[in-house]
């Protein structure tokens, strides 16, 4: 899935191999997906983005927007990016295919779901996309100490730190993925009440989000995600589900492994005690 590592990341590659190239075939749902969700009709796809040149990418939160003078596409985080060189053998199964005039390609394919957003600028007001090109990322300074205290206001009094940090879309891009080594790295359980947190555990939580997300991007993504050459991060992961039966990196105690608020979550009991 596409959080803020990946989507960075991805954003960058795709920048520097695709950037300036023009569109000369768009193939749209061509292999249906129930839960592949396009903006408006799929098969006017070919017709609004054919010999258009890509201006620029950029990442918000977990999703990825191509520009293309006033026209956008934009890739939801449930989506699979793959670039292809022209004579490449390319998936038989895609829910979209761009070709480029050097016959290099890009395709995407959803597995769980995922959106792909074909629009001209300014008529897509879907809640994900705004919300997500409006708030500030955690990479960018606006996101200060001030910010994110200000973010702690508006959950419920007895929220626990995984519904504030990966829910609501208080940060953008910020999942359950990246959540589980953002709090190792802060000695903060998921499961644990906001409301029991001090002001030094407030900054401590502040700091590894910026500095775990930063690494992580550094290092090209999570070691348990794919890059559009299907390369997975050199980013490895301290607690996914990679490594979840290896014993704590810091103490060596056995790694719990729960069901909670509908995903999973990893931690150690030593060292991120529930309270």
């Amino acid at each position: 899935m596409l959080e803020i590592p990946e989507s960075n990341h991805i954003a960058r590659q795709l920048t520097q191999i695709i950037k300036g190239k023009k569109l000369k075939n768009v193939y749209a749902n061509s292999s249906a997906h129930r839960f592949a969700f396009f903006f408006g009709d799929p098969n006017h796809y070919h017709s609004l983005l054919v010999n258009k040149t890509v201006d620029d990418i950029q990442a918000y939160g977990g999703l990825i927007e191509m520009s293309m003078n006033d026209t956008k596409l934009v890739f939801g985080d449930g989506v699979n990016i793959r670039y292809f060189e022209q004579g490449e053998q390319l998936p038989e199964k895609h829910q979209l295919h761009i070709e480029f005039e050097d016959l290099s390609s890009i395709i995407c394919t959803v597995q769980m779901y995922g959106g792909m957003w074909a629009f001209v600028d300014g008529e897509n007001d879907n809640f994900y996309y705004q919300v997500a090109k409006e708030k500030p990322s955690p990479l960018v300074g606006k996101f200060d100490i001030t910010y994110f205290e200000s973010l702690m206001l508006t959950v419920k009094e007895n929220a626990c730190v995984k519904a504030f940090l990966a829910t609501e879309q208080r940060i953008p891009g910020l999942g359950n993925g990246v959540l589980q080594d953002i709090l190792f790295n802060a000695r903060i359980n998921p499961k644990r009440k906001l409301k029991t947190l001090n002001e030094i555990e407030n900054e401590k939580l502040f700091h590894s989000i910026k500095n775990t997300l930063i690494e992580m991007i550094e290092k090209g993504g999570r070691d348990t995600e794919k890059d559009i050459f299907s390369s997975y991060g050199d980013y490895r992961t301290i607690l996914s589900k990679k490594t979840w039966k290896n014993p704590c990196i810091n103490c060596g105690d056995d790694i719990v492994k729960q069901t909670y608020m509908g995903g999973t979550v990893y931690y150690c009991p030593t060292c991120q005690p529930i309270l």
